[in-house]
């Protein structure tokens, strides 16, 4: 797999670059000005990354795994440490398939009847390759949601789901959060009075 230089990215444009950010060169990215990528973003090989008019933000510590798909017009957000596995899909617009408007985006916007909703992945969370996840869903902090598992309304933290629709089917483990913890002491720069004093200990 190779990645876009630092340069290269530059030149896509995207709102905010982090550090040890790897995408990619077999990504697609569309929209980039209205994208946002946290530090220690990983966006692997042939994944569609389409910002609408509301923009998509990636946290920090977020791996976007090969082949998904994050598409639509409103808002979507994968906060800190989230991940998606293989083949996932978010999306913040849908059309309507119960056959009150036509579809699919060649036809006149007035003949068609789209939901346009935010999709939020909270910190922690994971999800299992292949799931769909629908517009105006949030996912809590920490949960977990099975392979292939389809998402039609937003899931509480720490929780397990699974199954078509997605349903709970069992809770989720905090110890990741003190393992957070003892990431982030070893990886937070020391502020400027901290490393002050430590230059004039190495005077002495």
């Amino acid at each position: 797999m190779a990645f876009l230089g630092r340069r290269a990215l530059q030149r896509l444009g995207f709102a905010a670059i982090g550090t040890d950010v790897a995408v990619s060169d077999r990504a697609s990215i569309h929209g980039a000005p209205r994208i946002a990528l946290g530090d220690h973003v990983r966006i692997d090989d042939f994944c569609v990354l389409s910002a609408g008019e509301q923009g998509m933000r990636i946290g920090r510590y977020v791996h976007i795994a090969c082949h998904c798909t994050l598409i639509g017009k409103a808002v979507i957000e994968l906060e800190d440490f989230s991940g998606l596995s293989a083949r996932v899909s978010l999306y913040s617009s849908s059309d309507d398939y119960s056959g009150a408007g036509l579809t699919n985006p060649t036809v006149p916007s007035a003949y068609r009847r789209v939901t346009d909703a935010p999709v939020r992945i909270g910190r922690h969370v994971i999800v299992g390759a292949g799931a769909v996840i629908l517009p105006g869903v949030t996912i809590g902090e920490g949960a977990a949601v099975g392979a292939l598992a389809l998402v039609t309304k937003s899931l509480d933290p720490f929780t397990i789901y699974s199954g078509v629709p997605a349903r709970r089917v069992g809770e989720r483990s905090r110890a990741l959060l003190e393992l957070e913890t003892q990431l982030r002491a070893v990886t937070t720069p020391p502020t400027p009075a901290t490393s002050r004093r430590t230059r004039a200990r190495g005077r002495g």
